[in-house]
């Protein structure tokens, strides 16, 4: 059976320049589509959050701004569903990433306040990355990348490409525009060869070696089913 590990936030705001602190947590769509997905396919999923803390369902997700009434109500009652797992996430400096055969890293506005200056999950996705198994990351989540070294100080995704919520699908929010940074800037310095579709707000999926990148929340679906198509044979 193939087992996957979700790292989510733990982070429940995002504080932006102005010294505000913006609700955040994870975004439901990304956390509960992938989450659906990979259920039906039989895998074995296992979250993980920095310090074993309940990850926060970012309330702005789930808001008419967020997706089609339908869409919405699916993802509240499979996050209902599965609740029980979202209460009692594991340590994340507990997990051993060579016992999953997938770490999959939901968005949300999240990751820039948390995973994107841990060091836990920065050594965790290096070890996947250089490891040849696959490692996903979704909207917001690449932030997390940020925070990885090789042994010799250098970003182990320099030269990978990839994509992440980009810089005007973020300046979309109205918050956006206070943001401390943006991540495709970040990753564009970083050294990442970052792609994004031609028209923000649709769904864009980037494969590149081991590593698998969904730009948006509209990507989630796409994101997981590829994985689910590539590692059907697990």
């Amino acid at each position: 059976m193939t087992k996957v590990l979700f790292v989510v936030s733990a982070a429940d705001h995002w504080t932006l320049n102005d010294g505000t602190k913006h609700p955040s947590g994870y975004w439901g769509e990304e956390l509960a589509m992938p989450h659906k997905i990979f259920s039906k396919a039989g895998w074995e999923i296992t979250i993980a959050t920095p310090g074993g803390k309940p990850p926060t369902l970012d309330q702005l997700s789930m808001s008419r701004t967020a997706g089609l009434p339908g869409k919405l109500r699916e993802v509240g009652r499979y996050l209902e569903s599965i609740q029980a797992e979202l209460d009692s996430p594991l340590p994340l400096d507990g997990v051993h990433p060579a016992e999953y055969d997938l770490v999959f890293y939901p968005g949300g506005h999240g990751p820039m306040e948390d995973l994107a200056y841990d060091e836990v999950s920065g050594e965790l996705l290096t070890r996947v990355l250089h490891s040849g198994k696959p490692l996903a990351l979704l909207c917001h989540a690449p932030a997390a990348t940020l925070a990885s070294r090789n042994a010799d100080g250098s970003w182990p995704f320099a030269g990978y490409r990839m994509t992440g919520l980009s810089n005007t699908e973020e300046k979309l929010n109205s918050f956006g525009r206070k943001a401390p940074w943006l991540l495709e800037d970040r990753l564009r310095e970083s050294g990442a060869d970052y792609s994004k579709a031609r028209l923000p707000l649709l769904p864009y999926v980037v494969v590149d070696r081991n590593l698998y990148t969904g730009q948006n929340p509209v990507s989630s679906e796409r994101l997981a089913k590829r994985l689910v198509s590539d590692l059907g044979g697990c």
